[in-house]
This record gives structure tokens, sequence and C-alpha cells, in this order.
């Protein structure tokens, strides 16, 4: 048995899919260029290799959530553009402009913060001015947006900021035809062209995230971001599936069967009893449960591809384990089940999973937890 076979649970991530979605999504705006979203250790898929696969597919920036992420990149030996946007007062200005990476500034303070920190480096910041158009989280209101630039103008004209991007984040890209989209759209505009009759001369306009990249061509300016719909998920159901875009899922997650036994009618299986056998039955083991990133609300309810059978969770998922009911069929210890994938054996896909635990797919790949190793496969030399 080789060693990935060997393992307790494996999520295969699968670099020639992140590839082909990374073209896909190209030519879906094909007069803008591509993001690739690498946030949160890429969304469960691990930063590194996906950010190399993404530039290698023709991606020109990389964009991460915290400072943290992005110093993490430049630390691995990844050159090119990356941008983050989540900041906190006190965070690592410094290191970020010393590593010539875009950071996001959305109100006074952050751009105090960064004009002190690139006159101690002695290198100009690049800055990008976030405005919130409508979403209601991060962001310069648009009244006080005109004080915002003004300083950031003054900051460039000073020479200690380089104003590279003026971008924003929808709140409904994911309902087509929701009003807000519309409206997101006019402040945009509105916001960009106020700060370009200012002076401001960006490299970079951006508002569109996954769904505006797939549906909304006029919200693509000069760059999109894309994030969940790189990983081979449809952002959204109603959208339509990953496969009615061209995407295919990257993340396929698996585990060895650990135990295989026969057990008498009215057995209890796992914690409280929620699940008695209505029968003699054979019960399988799969040693993953919430300390894996296992949904406790997937007890009872999420399928488990077993034995080339689909199969349901029976029970309570535990912290390490959670058991399938396998009517039966005796199966091999160390058989693999398949939770979720892109469906080429007959497996679940990590929307089903979102489906069976009443959340969004999003969720479901990104708190599969560290416990379980990532198998990057179908690499190049540098993504290994």
């Amino acid at each position: 048995m080789n060693e990935t076979a060997s393992l307790r649970a494996r999520a295969e991530i699968d670099l020639a899919a992140l590839r082909a979605n990374v073209r896909v999504l190209r030519a879906r705006a094909a007069g803008a260029q591509l993001m690739a979203v690498v946030k949160s250790d890429a969304y469960g898929h691990g930063a590194v290799p996906c950010a190399r696969a993404a530039l290698e597919a023709g991606a020109t920036w990389l964009g991460t959530a915290t400072p943290q992420e992005a110093l993490a990149l430049r630390a691995a030996g990844l050159g090119g553009r990356v941008m983050c946007w989540l900041w906190t007062p006190g965070g690592p200005w410094r290191q970020a402009i010393e590593a010539d990476i875009d950071v996001s500034v959305s109100g006074m303070w952050a751009l105090r913060e960064v004009v002190a920190a690139a006159t101690e480096a002695g290198i100009p910041a690049r800055v990008q001015l976030k405005a919130d158009t409508g979403l209601g989280r991060n962001g310069c209101q648009p009244a006080d947006w005109p004080e915002l630039v003004a300083a950031a103008r003054a900051a460039e004209d000073a020479g200690t900021v380089r104003i590279t991007g003026l971008w924003s984040h929808f709140a409904c890209a994911d309902e087509p035809g929701h009003p807000s989209i519309a409206a997101q759209l006019n402040v945009f505009r509105d916001m960009v062209a106020y700060a370009e009759k200012e002076g401001v001369d960006p490299e970079v306009r951006h508002i569109a995230n996954s769904p505006a990249t797939l549906t909304i061509p006029e919200a693509h300016f000069d760059l999109v971001r894309t994030g969940i719909a790189m990983y081979g998920i449809s952002p959204s159901p109603e959208l339509g599936t990953a496969a009615d875009f061209g995407l295919r899922p990257v993340m396929t997650l698996v585990a060895s069967v650990a135990l295989v036994k026969q057990v008498p009618a009215g057995h209890g299986v796992s914690y409280g009893h929620h699940y008695t056998t209505s029968a003699e039955t054979v019960l399988g083991l799969v040693p993953v449960g919430y300390a894996d990133g296992i949904p406790r609300h997937a007890s009872g309810r999420a399928p488990v591809l077993v034995g080339g059978v689909r199969r349901r969770i029976a029970g309570r998922v535990a912290m390490d384990q959670f058991v399938v009911d396998l009517d039966g069929d005796e199966i091999e210890v160390g058989t693999e089940a398949v939770l979720f994938g892109p469906g080429d054996r007959g497996e679940p896909s990590a929307e089903d999973w979102a489906q069976a635990c009443d959340t969004i797919a999003y969720e479901i790949i990104t708190r599969i937890s560290s416990r379980v190793p990532r198998v990057h496969l179908n690499g190049t030399p540098a993504e290994s």
C-alpha cells in the first residue's frame, strides 16, 4: 500500500482542474485581468500550490484577506502582483510595503498608518482605495469618500503612496436581478469618476467577484476577483451548477474505512442513539469528524460514497469519526469513503453536503482542518 493510500484521510487537490477553471474564468472576462483569490489557505486547498497553478494558467494578480496571508506568499517565493484587504490597527504595514504588496485602505485611520509606515520604509506604498457601494462591511462610505480621496492624493503628491486601484464588493451578485446589483454599479461608477476627477489615475478598477465574473459582464472593468469559482464550485446554485459554467471541483475528500462490523437489529449508533439499526446490518467506521471540519450538522443527513454506493451518515458525527450503515454489504477495512468530489465515481459534491447541512459550499470546503493532509495532484515541479 502506498503512502497516500495509507492516510487516515486526505483532501486531494487537482491542480489541473484549477488551471482549467482559471482559463474558463479568463475567457468569461476576456477584457479584464484576473485576480486569483487565495485567502483562507486558498479556500482550504493550499495557498502556495494553488497560487502557482493559477499564475501558470494566466492569473495576473493574487488576492488575500489578511496581510499575513500575503506575506506568506512572498516568503514562498511568489512574485507578481499581490493584494490584501483586511487590516486592523497596528498591522504589518511596513512589511507589506517592503514586500511590494498592494494594500487596501477603507478609512482615514488606515491611510494615516500606511503613510507613516511608508515614510519609515522610504518606499511609496501601493494603495488601493475601497469604496463601500452598498455592502455595508469594509470600504469607505460615499459621504466620506471626498476626504479619503483628498488625503490619498496629497500623500501621493508627497511621494509616500501610489494609488494603484479603486475597488468595491457586491452584496448580492449571486442573486440574479437583485436591485442592489445595478445600484452598487451606479455608486461605484460615481465614486470612481469622482476620484479620477480629483487626479487619481488607477491601474485597476474592480468590483466583480466570482458570480459577477460569470454573469455580470458590465461589472468586469479592469480586473475580476475569482475565489470560489476558481476551485470549481458554483457561487450560487440558482445561477447554475459548476458544470453549467464549465468548471470542475478541485477538492476530493477521502477517508479510509477504519472498522467494519456486523451488529444486530435495534443497535444504537453513536452518541445519543439518534440512529438505531432497523435490522441486522453491517456498520462502517469512517475516521473523520468535526475536528477535521466535518459539520456536526451532517449527522444523519450527509451522503458518503462507500463501496460504490451512496450511503448516509448514521447517527451523530463525533469529534474524530462517524458511522455509515452499509445495509449488510461486506466492505473491506481500508476501503475508501469519498465524502465529496467532482462526481466522476458517483460521489457527492460539496454542494450536496452544503444542502444536507443547510449551509453553502464555501463553508464545506474551507472548514476542512489542517489535520487532513492536502495531497496536490497534477502539479508542475514548481507547485510540488
